[in-house]
Order: structure tokens, then sequence, then C-alpha cells
């Protein structure tokens, strides 16, 4: 989140009545929000090719990231167990392994971090896997896993761009692949000057390598835009913030449009903002090659009180008055408490009394959307509380819904098993076939922060998934007051079959401070082909 700033924004000044409101929506009727905010983008332009423009991370000295901007939820604990907890699991989740190999991080192609946490994510494409971690990304060959290029600077993507794209490096980064028209997404914001811009370029082709038409979109002065987080439909790119002054002002969702960004035109934004009573919202994400119904909305998602909040964003770009975003459709869930008391930092470590940060206040980052024909799903997930008493621990709360464009409905739901380690900051998927896999890290006072997986095939009892896979054995805790952790990971779905499996996240090689590493592992179902 917010790695770069040089703006604070204190949790003190948050006042007690603003942590007790619910971002719920519970027992609201629908509305329409609005009137949309419609900008132009402040500039855009072609790049020439990256390769020839990309420059090596710029070494600084090592930092912590602003204090988290929390999130309103639920504070009080409940003692109650929770109903959808996992109590007995099945054999080891039966996948085939692909790659498994070295992300950008310490001491790998020269790396070295000097800002946490990393903002893991990647994401594969046609032939390549692209990873962006907080200030730099890499580019792959997702055959083989050989590096093709990088790690460069995260603002090497808008070199010569002119403005804060170009001279800031300010991270929040996220890399989309628009598995429709074949094109990379490669998105920060620039914050350390104002305005405050959103950073978006589209590459013209599918080698991430070469040239892109590039945007800078802006949010005015007044308003930190924090954590925005992208999912790719056929209408738009649409993206959600969480928006800042002294305290937390509401979400802020927006379309931009995709068509005219990939001509390289002039190009709208198109937004609205909710108030304070939402936040963490996250965009429906095409996976698969089957489109949406014809003239869907797009999909935005939080939770509330033991409930999702659901709302629909439809974009007009030829009279963009005529946007809107209908919602919130209110969708009861099994019981839950958010882990760590609301979003804090509460995971335990080997070694020391350092705790890791579990940002329970949100969904986590993909709100995977895939259209099977005869019903639509979403699959999304967060960090619950699970067990109760010294068995009390922080888990995975994961779901599936269904038919989001009529009467949404919770077809599964559940909740990792309770066995003393902590498992959060997950990312999740579904294949063709409607199996499922869940990515995440696991951490105990008696484990270091590891990577592992788990998932499900779609004709798996519901609610359930199989035991879990370990992607990478940490070997190090976490140390001096640094308990940034994430701030998210990424479960991605390989466009060339649609059946394996991209995760990447971060460990430690050893303990320490500010010298993660990340991990990039592919796997797949065998009934999947």
């Amino acid at each position: 989140m917010n790695k770069l700033l040089r703006l604070s924004i204190s949790s003190a000044l948050i006042s007690s009545s603003f942590l007790l409101a619910l971002v719920s929506g519970k027992g609201q009727p629908q509305q329409q929000a609005g009137p949309p905010q419609i900008k132009q983008s402040l500039r855009h332009d072609v790049s020439p090719a990256l390769r020839d423009i990309a420059r090596p991370p710029q070494p600084r000295a090592v930092r912590e990231a602003e204090p988290v901007r929390r999130l309103p939820v639920q504070l009080l604990e409940t003692q109650q167990q929770d109903p959808v907890a996992q109590i007995n699991v099945g054999p080891l989740v039966g996948t085939t392994p692909g790659l498994n190999f070295a992300g950008v991080g310490n001491g790998d192609y020269g790396f070295a971090p000097d800002a946490a946490p990393p903002d893991t994510n990647g994401v594969v494409g046609a032939t390549q896997f692209v990873q962006w971690v907080n200030e730099s990304f890499a580019v792959f060959n997702k055959t083989t896993g050989a590096l093709v290029m990088g790690p460069v600077a995260g603002n090497s993507v808008w070199a010569g761009f002119g403005g804060g794209c170009e001279t800031n490096n300010d991270g929040d980064p996220i890399v989309q692949y628009d598995k429709i028209n074949n094109r990379w997404i490669l998105t920060q914001f620039s914050v350390s000057t104002t305005p405050y811009l959103q950073c978006v370029a589209v590459s013209t082709t599918s080698d991430a390598t070469g040239t892109y038409n590039r945007y800078s979109f802006n949010y005015g002065s007044s308003e930190f835009p924090d954590y925005p987080k992208v999912g790719v439909w056929p209408d738009a790119y649409y993206i959600s913030f969480n928006m800042f002054t002294s305290t937390f002002t509401g979400a802020q969702v927006c379309a931009y449009d995709g068509a005219a960004m990939r001509a390289g035109a002039a190009a709208a934004q198109v937004c609205f903002h909710l108030s304070s009573a939402y936040g963490g919202l996250l965009p429906s994400d095409l996976d698969g090659p089957s489109l949406p119904p014809a003239g869907s909305s797009n999909f935005f998602l939080n939770f509330g009180t033991n409930s999702l909040n659901l709302w629909k964003f439809h974009v007009d770009f030829a009279n963009p008055a005529n946007s809107t975003l209908t919602g919130p459709t209110n969708i009861a869930v099994a019981a839950f408490t958010a882990a760590c008391r609301g979003g804090g930092a509460c995971i335990p470590q080997p070694n020391t009394s350092q705790k890791l940060d579990s940002l329970a206040d949100r969904l986590m980052y993909r709100l995977a959307y895939r259209n099977f024909g005869a019903f639509e799903s979403l699959v999304v997930n967060h960090s619950v509380t699970a067990g109760s008493g010294r068995a009390k621990t922080t888990s995975v709360r994961w779901y599936e819904l269904r038919n989001p464009n009529g009467t949404p409905t919770v077809y599964q739901q559940g909740t990792l098993t309770v066995d003393g380690t902590s498992r959060w900051m997950g990312s999740i998927a579904m294949d063709k076939l409607g199996n499922m896999a869940l990515g995440y890290s696991a951490s105990s006072s008696s484990l270091f922060p590891s990577i592992r997986y788990t998932g499900r095939l779609a004709t798996d009892p519901l609610g359930t998934m199989q035991s879990e896979n370990t992607i990478q054995a940490g070997a190090g805790s976490q140390l001096r007051n640094l308990n940034r952790w994430g701030d998210y990971s990424s479960m991605a779905v390989d466009p060339g079959d649609d059946c394996t499996f991209w995760y990447t996240t971060e460990y430690l090689k050893s303990s320490g401070t500010f010298n993660w590493s990340t991990r990039i592992a592919s796997f797949k179902f065998p009934n999947c082909q």
C-alpha cells in the first residue's frame, strides 16, 4: 500500500465513532450512486519499446511504509465457533506441479528490497509471466521461467512521459493481462507530488517488453487514492480505491475507456464516490474465454457484518452521464469476525514477539469472475478469526457466489482448517472446469512464514478444500518492529490452456528486516486438459 509517500496520515486521527462504524450496508435499500464524475486523462502518449527505455531500480535507503490506512470494520471479537470451519480435510491437494522459481526479491537477479511490504502480484499472458513488486518488476518466459527483462524500476514504463508518473516511483502496483485482447496493463500510483495520479499503460501487443499506450488520470490533491485494485471487463478496465483525507472518506470506483486506451486515443474515466460506510471494494476480473452476458455490468464487492455487499457498475462512454452504479445488494454469509481485531497485526512467527499484519479489514485481491454458460461465478477470500480460546488463530474464509446478474446467492463457503497455524493474505481463482485454487501465507510460533496453497475439484463436497501443498518453506521471521506483510498476493489462470494456475507471494530466506524474497509457481489439476 502507499510505500513511498511523503504524506503521513496518522491512525490516531480516526475518531472512535468512525472506527465503530461498520462497512456493512445491511438493511440499507439498493440505490443509485451518483452523479458520475467524468474526467479525461490528464495526458497520454505512445512509448518506445519498454525493453529500450527500462532502467534498473534506483538504490534508496530502506524504509517502512506509512501507517496502514485501516477501514472501518466491526471491532468486537465474537466467541462463537466459525460455522463453516473445515475440521476434516481430504488427501494432499491433487495437482500436477509446473514451474517453481525465484521472483523479484532479496539477492535474486541482483535485486535488493528497500521498502516493505512488497505488494507482490503477477499475471500470466500468451508467452510471458510479469511479476511486479513494490517499485520494480520483471518479465519471465512462462515456459521455462527464464528472466526476459528486469528487474526494472516501476516508473521505467513512463520514461519520457513527464509529470509525476515519470518522476515518482510510488508503488501500489498492479499488473493485469487483458485476455480478450491480449494486452498487458501496468499501473501504479504517483502520490509523492500532487495532483495524485494513477499511471496506466496498456501494451500495443502481447509482448510485455514492447510499446505501450500510456495515460495518467488525475484524482486531485485533497483525497489520497489508496490501495488501487484493477479488474478487466469487456467494456472497460475497472479500478477501486480507498479514499482518505485525515480520515477515510469512502471507496471510489472508476471505469477507464479500455477501447480508447488500446487504440492510443484520448480516454475518459467515469467514477463514483461512495460514503465512508463502504470501503475495500474489489472489481470483478474476467477469467476464461467466455464473456459475461452482453451488456453485463461489472460487479464490485466488499464485506460487511456477516455479509457481502454487491454493486453493479454500468458505464456508458458514448454518453458518460448515463453511467450507473447500483447497490449494494446485501448477501448474508456464515458469521465471521475479521482477524486481528479488525485487521491489525497478530500473526505469530518463530523466535520473535513481532507479529505480522493480517490486513483483515478488506477482501483480498482478486474478485475472479467466470461464465460457465449455465451459471456465472465469483470467487473471493478474506482473513477471519477461527477457533476460540488458546486455539484461536487466523484463517482464510473463501466464497463462491453465483447468479450475480440476478439474485446473487452463496453457492459455497468455507474457512480453512483450524490447527494452530495462521493462514492469511490469500488469492483465489477457478479453472475452466470449476476446480479452485487458493494460495496464501502460513505462519505460527514454530513455522516461519511460508507459501502454501490448497484447492478443490468441482466435484468435491461443497465448502471443502483438500489438504495444502507447500510452494516455499520460509526460513526466517520478519524482525525489528516491521509488521507489514503482503499487502496482497496473486493467483492467476493461464489463458493458454485455461487450466494452469500461477501463484506469487513473499517469504523470507533468513530472519531480518527489509530482506523479503518472492516465489512464482504454477500447477494444475490433472483432470483439466
